[in-house]
């Protein structure tokens, strides 16, 4: 059966283009060949596209259905979360910073129409999802989520807060893998400041030190880790995500974990595999401002099926 996620992404790409005017289609479209397609940027900074708040209703419609063909129904309804989170953060910053929920912008960059390489991305603070099609093939990373504040409370109780499953998920498996698991998965005691692979276009992998390897856990402890791996690829549709495990299937993983095992206090974690690497980050603003990313260190914004579609070409 052909996967159907390539043709519903050109179709809603097709139909955003379609709803925008022509100064907005110009600011949203870009060559497939322009540098900044290899491009993430989580920061509150400038970024190629057309910016949604510049939009019609019909058009900031159409980008959250392109938005919606590249997440599974739980990390759209994520990334939705982190978008009102803006509002959240800007209220508690006394509103100086003028942050606001329509501050996300999509760029297209080839011809989704016509074109056997065409590629997209939907960005703003806190989210950025690039997707990349060649020869009606998906390459669906980077994907990065991320949340300040990481969980708002209200009467002493949690009313949001994104991702939870990201955290306690990790959580538990630091505590199945036992005293010795992590003695070899704990590879810092002070977390870094941000995910390390950061806003870099391409990553050189594996990053050090790789912390536990699976094949040294228990049954547990290597079913547990195995569903956090299946978390972050549930982050793409179904079929995406089946791939991707397809994919994954056989090689080894590594957990790595620096930083505070307290609840609430500064920590950090890391699942790499072979061209996988999932990061998350909970340091700033006293361990309430998580950054997740899930990564294709060798293949990230397509390299794998461009360079198939080139070796088929020549």
């Amino acid at each position: 059966m052909d996967d159907p996620v390539p043709e519903r992404m050109r179709t809603a790409a097709t139909a955003l283009l379609d709803a925008l005017d022509e100064p907005a289609r110009a600011a949203a479209g870009h060559a497939f060949d322009d540098r900044r397609r290899r491009w993430l940027e989580y920061r509150p900074r400038p970024r190629p596209g057309v910016c949604l708040a510049d939009l019609d209703r019909a058009g900031r419609k159409a980008a959250h259905r392109l938005l919606a063909t590249a997440l599974s129904p739980g990390a759209y309804a994520q990334a939705m979360a982190v978008v009102a989170l803006e509002e959240v953060l800007d209220r508690a910053e006394g509103w100086r910073r003028g942050r606001h929920s329509g501050d996300y912008w999509v760029a297209v960059y080839g011809d989704p129409g016509r074109d056997d390489r065409w590629a997209w991305r939907f960005e703003g603070h806190h989210l950025s999802v690039s997707m990349t099609v060649v020869d009606d093939e998906v390459s669906p990373a980077p994907v990065f989520l991320g949340a300040n504040p990481a969980t708002v409370t209200h009467a002493g109780r949690p009313v949001l807060r994104p991702l939870a499953a990201e955290e306690e998920l990790a959580r538990e498996l630091l505590a199945v893998i036992g005293p010795a698991g992590r003695d070899a998965a704990i590879v810092a005691d002070d977390a870094p400041a941000d995910i390390v692979s950061a806003t870099r276009a391409s990553v050189d992998a594996p990053l050090t030190p790789l912390g536990v390897p699976r094949g040294r856990l228990g049954v547990a402890g290597r079913a547990m880790l195995d569903q956090l791996v299946a978390l972050y690829l549930a982050r793409l549709p179904a079929e995406l995500a089946g791939r991707e495990a397809d994919r994954l299937a056989g090689g080894e993983t590594h957990f790595a974990w620096a930083g505070s095992t307290r609840p609430g206090g500064r920590h950090y974690y890391r699942v790499q595999g072979d061209d996988l690497l999932i990061e998350y980050d909970n340091t700033a603003d006293d361990g309430n401002h998580a950054h997740t990313v899930l990564r294709r260190p060798a293949s990230d914004f397509g390299a794998d099926i461009l360079a198939a579609h080139h070796a088929h070409a020549h």
